[in-house]
C-alpha cells in the first residue's frame, strides 16, 4: 500500500500524485494507491493520514511524502514503523511555513481560498522529529535546484538513509518520471518485467 501526502497548497492533482496513480493503475496496482486531500490543520492533516493506516501491516506500507507531506510521512513513519519515500521534505515546517500564516490559495481545482492560522504553525512544531531511527526504511529524493528548501538540509537531516540527489530539478520534481519506478521500488513495487 502507498499512501501519497501532498504538499502546503497542493492536492491530489499535482504533477507527481498523478503520475504514481497512473502507474499504480498501468501496474494493475490501483487499488493500493491513496492520495487524500490533505485538511490545512496540520492536526487534522495527521488525524486523517492515521485513520488510513490503522489496521496496515507496517511491513506492507509506503508513505510518499512531498514537501510538507515529506514532514508528515516522517513523524507518521516513526511512529509506524513503515518505510517513507520522502520528494523534496520540508524539514522545520514550523519556521518555513511562519511566513505563509493569512490567506492562502490553493494550486489545483480553481485556486481555493483558505486561511492558514497562526496556531498551525504550533501542530507543526508537535510533530517535529529531530532525529531519524531505522534510517534503512527512508528513501529521500532531493533536487539541488529546489527553489524552496535547500537540498543540503534535507540530506543532513536523513543520515544513512538511501539518497537520490538530482542535480538541478526544482521544488516540484518536474522530472520526476524519470525516477518514479525507483521509487517504487523502494516500495516494494516492481513492474511485471521487474
Amino acid at each position: 500500500m502507498i499512501i501519497y501526502l501532498h504538499g502546503f497548497r497542493s492536492s491530489p492533482q499535482s504533477y507527481k500524485a498523478q503520475l504514481l496513480a497512473e502507474r499504480m493503475a498501468q501496474l494493475g496496482r490501483a487499488s493500493d494507491y491513496l492520495c487524500p486531500q490533505l485538511p490545512v490543520s496540520p492536526a487534522e492533516a495527521i488525524g486523517l493520514a492515521q485513520n488510513l493506516t490503522r489496521d496496515r501491516d507496517p511491513a506492507q506500507l509506503t508513505l510518499f511524502g512531498s514537501s510538507l507531506g515529506g514532514y508528515y510521512a516522517t513523524y507518521l513513519a516513526e511512529q509506524l514503523g513503515c518505510r517513507a519515500v520522502m520528494l523534496n521534505p520540508a524539514m522545520r515546517a514550523f519556521e518555513k511555513l511562519k511566513h505563509y500564516v493569512g490567506p492562502q490559495t490553493m494550486y489545483h481545482g480553481g485556486g481555493e481560498a483558505f486561511d492558514f492560522k497562526a496556531e498551525y504553525l504550533e501542530e507543526l512544531r508537535a510533530m517535529f522529529i529531530p532525529a531519524i531511527t531505522r534510517p534503512e526504511r527512508y528513501f529521500l529524493v532531493a533536487a539541488t535546484g529546489d527553489e524552496l528548501l535547500d537540498w543540503r538540509e534535507m540530506a543532513a537531516n536523513f543520515p544513512g538513509a538511501r539518497h537520490k540527489v538530482i542535480g538541478g530539478s526544482d521544488h516540484g520534481l518536474s522530472d520526476f518520471a524519470d525516477y518514479m519506478d525507483e521509487t517504487l521500488a523502494f516500495a516494494g513495487v516492481t513492474s511485471p518485467a521487474g
